[in-house]
């Protein structure tokens, strides 16, 4: 006797994507020269991804292409001109998936300081270490500018969080329902 014919059920649709398969080339971005316009769109681009990903990063939706852009070209990139801002940028297959900030600018007695800033690794380009990467890429830029404390802040309970203290971060405290995350207030964890 023959056993009766399994049905299978209809395969699933997989969706597909975009996955980069070399490894990260980290470097510090310069805002002038032949690449300088087209880096610009790949910045813009890997934050627009991140804060639809829900990074937070100090912008809510809804959140434009062109807001991203206007953030790099008013925000960063004066920054990086007078040296008071150093970006790094990952790449990979010649693209830019990734990036850090580090902030020089702060009080004189306070020379001694630096502050971490967007940290940030496009949604394709994720579980790969590119963003412990760029940290240590971003505290080794730290030293060889003099700056033996870095700080920063991230959203309490956020993903980049246990990274953070995986580094050796410090939690320096919490503030409560200090930053608009999806029309509510969300805390602050500072480091």
């Amino acid at each position: 006797r023959m056993a009766p014919l399994l049905r299978r059920p209809p395969p699933r649709q997989i969706r597909t994507r975009q996955v980069l398969l070399g490894s990260p080339v980290i470097e510090e971005w310069g805002p002038d020269g032949p690449r300088a316009e087209h880096d610009l769109q790949e910045l813009s681009a890997v934050l627009h991804a991140a804060v639809h990903a829900g990074a937070s990063v100090s912008f809510v939706l809804p959140f434009s292409l062109d807001d991203s852009g206007t953030f790099w070209r008013t925000k960063v990139l004066p920054g990086v001109r007078d040296r008071s801002r150093i970006v790094l940028i990952a790449r990979i297959e010649d693209e830019i998936v990734g990036t850090v900030q580090l902030i020089l600018d702060t009080p004189a007695n306070q020379r001694h300081r630096a502050e971490v800033a967007k940290l940030l690794v496009h949604p394709k380009a994720r579980r790969r270490r590119i963003a412990r990467a760029l940290m240590q890429a971003i505290e080794d830029t730290a030293r060889k500018e003099g700056r033996t404390l870095i700080t920063l802040d991230t959203r309490t309970g956020d993903l980049a969080e246990p990274l953070y203290l995986s580094l050796g971060y410090v939690v320096a405290g919490i503030i409560p329902r200090s930053e608009e995350h999806t029309s509510e207030l969300q805390s602050l964890t500072n480091l």
